[in-house]
């Protein structure tokens, strides 16, 4: 579902990627090696424009508008190749992670959403179903916090009906510790989070092994959890490990 003009977008909840641009030498490095730098950054857009179509997707299902939060600011033209149809642009205000998802979930409240979800773009098989879960229970009334806990003991998604600075304040990002602390924080100012169903980012080469069995093994096709079948993923992987062991060693990478 896309708001027509005149419709009021707090019926609708925005959902926006936290991402990046996708460049040589600065995407996905904890995949170099075995992957090369341009690998690494073809990889990188490819979970982008997937993570894109599966907001589009669970639009279908629910009153959903997608974004791509991205940095740095200058950057919009490289992501312009990577946008599902209808999927807008946000750019970043400040440098940081912490003030990044703060300010995305304050830019998209303050343009009349009723909610707000930033979820991270190293997940591409992320079921449609969780995105759904979290835009509904965003729809009631009241303010309220959703979080989608990553396996890595950070999160894949925060959904907020207001932009709370503490629910990033003080967070040890990039450590098993930042969904406690967000959860933590979120009891500070008297809200208890609903948590969806655990899922898994793609951020080291274990990580990556585990992505390959899922859109690759038993003849390409994954339904565990209902995965989503990120086709782009899919499609890079498959041309990627045609000629290598997929379990991704050293020496099949040729390093």
């Amino acid at each position: 579902m896309t708001a027509e003009p005149g419709v009021l977008r707090a019926e609708y909840c925005a959902i926006a990627v936290m991402a990046k641009a996708p460049r040589v030498g600065a995407a996905k490095t904890r995949l170099v090696p075995p992957l090369s730098a341009e690998e690494a950054a073809g990889l990188s857009a490819c979970f982008i424009r997937d993570a894109t179509e599966n907001i589009v997707a669970a639009s279908q299902q629910t009153a959903i508008e997608g974004y791509i939060a991205y940095s740095p600011p200058g950057a919009a033209a490289e992501f312009a190749p990577l946008l599902a149809k209808g999927t807008r642009l946000l750019p970043s205000r400040r440098v940081g992670l912490s003030a990044s998802l703060y300010d995305a979930a304050e830019d998209l409240l303050a343009a009349g959403y009723g909610a707000a979800c930033l979820v991270n773009s190293d997940s591409p098989t992320l079921p449609t179903s969780l995105l759904i879960d979290a835009a509904r229970a965003l729809s009631a009334p009241g303010d309220r916090i959703v979080l989608g806990p990553a396996e890595d003991g950070g999160y894949y998604l925060i959904g907020l009906r207001q932009a709370h600075v503490r629910l990033f304040d003080e967070i040890a990002w990039s450590t098993p510790r930042v969904l406690a602390q967000t959860v933590e924080r979120a009891r500070e100012i008297g809200l208890e989070p609903l948590m969806l169903p655990m899922w898994y980012d793609v951020d080291d080469v274990a990580a990556l092994q585990r992505l390959n069995a899922e859109l690759l093994g038993e003849g390409g096709r994954s339904d565990r959890g209902g995965a989503y079948r990120a086709p782009h993923t899919a499609a890079f992987l498959r041309c990627l490990f045609r000629d290598r062991d997929p379990r991704l060693t050293l020496d099949s990478a040729g390093r």
